[in-house]
């Protein structure tokens, strides 16, 4: 069962246990699907009410890359969760092989398990960012009665997308000229960038 089919308030649950995963990856792509599914239905109500008939193709357009920035976020925690995992073995393996007198497989193993945990929340930064430019594009052209909604989905994202950014950054602070690192900060300025034009 992916989290995604789970009840929210078990989502909830199993986020607040004293357990490593779920944590701030899950919790950032759950932020990013709510802002998204925010922005989705902004538009699609825009869509459905005649006054705007001028934005109807855009709001469309809109609230199809809505459905599917949702998806893709849900899919990136998912994600998360598993890879994290990676990276919890490599330390219990770091630990055992220098009890063992082994040497320590650490440093080399947690490294790939770590560029590799940057993945799914640089995927989910990029949701967000793109989510929260088509919310701000709703809150300035959709119907206006829905502009409270298309602006708590901005920052939903926004949120999401910061987060999700600096969990990349920390992923990814002992690899070096990581070009993520830069990818991920560019993103997180888009979805500021976004939100400042959505609350203008």
């Amino acid at each position: 069962m992916t989290q995604a089919e789970r009840p929210l308030s078990e989502l909830l649950d199993r986020l607040a246990a004293a357990t490593p995963a779920p944590g701030g990856g899950c919790a950032a792509a759950w932020c990013c699907a709510l802002g998204a599914g925010l922005v989705e239905m902004a538009a699609g109500l825009t869509v459905a009410n005649r006054c705007y008939a001028e934005v109807h193709p855009r709001m469309r357009e809109i609230q199809t890359r809505a459905v599917a920035l949702r998806a893709e976020a849900l899919a990136a925690g998912d994600r998360d969760a598993e890879v994290y995992a990676a990276v919890l073995e490599a330390r219990r393996a770091g630990g055992a092989g220098a009890a063992r007198g082994g040497g320590d497989p650490r440093p080399e193993r947690l490294a790939a398990a770590l560029a590799a945990a940057a993945e799914p929340p640089l995927a989910v930064a990029a949701a967000g960012a793109e989510a929260g430019e088509l919310g701000a594009e709703v809150a300035q052209r959709g119907n206006v009665e829905l502009r409270g909604d298309a602006m708590a989905g901005v920052l939903l994202a926004e949120a999401a997308t910061r987060a999700a950014a600096r969990l990349v950054e920390l992923n990814l602070e002992n690899a070096g000229d990581d070009e993520r690192r830069e990818q991920a900060a560019a993103l997180a300025r888009r979805a500021w960038k976004a939100r400042t034009e959505a609350l203008a």
